[in-house]
């Protein structure tokens, strides 16, 4: 039998090579959630982002947190998903570091509003415990 969380980081329409959640921690369905993503090392992005210094990019940060929230917003068991679900707006974005190969990116998504296709979140990640994002993300999709 699929748990919920599984079910949640199912409904994400990534890829492998473009999924930055490892795994859901917890989840309240349709509200909030913490998930994690590893950085191992042998990501792509990474031969380039630095030669010799590998950072992960601040970007994909957001791009993990949205990914985080979508599995929030998608699992509310009182909506039906939204098929098409896409990062549509960030707003107060700070990016306060980064990740290196082999650490553990811990992230965070409160689903903070809700009004018809767009899903409004506050996502945060971390690292070892230091805040590396904040960020208010907009997801929209198809009703």
């Amino acid at each position: 039998m699929i748990s919920e969380m599984q079910k949640a980081l199912a409904s994400l329409p990534h890829g492998p090579t473009f999924r930055f959640l490892d795994r859901l921690t917890e989840l309240e369905p349709g509200k909030s959630g913490t998930g994690e993503y590893m950085v191992r090392g042998d990501e792509s992005f990474l031969n380039g982002h630095f030669p010799g210094e590998p950072l992960f990019p601040g970007v994909l940060l957001v791009e993990a947190a949205a990914q985080l929230a979508g599995a929030v917003a998608q699992s509310d068991p009182t909506m039906p998903p939204m098929p098409g679900l896409k990062l549509t707006a960030m707003r107060n974005v700070k990016i306060l570091g980064t990740a290196r190969p082999g650490e553990l990116i811990r992230l965070e998504a409160h689903v903070t509003g809700r009004f018809s296709n767009l899903i409004q979140a506050q996502a945060k990640a971390s690292i070892n415990g230091s805040t590396v994002l904040e960020a208010t993300i907009t997801l929209s999709g198809s009703n």
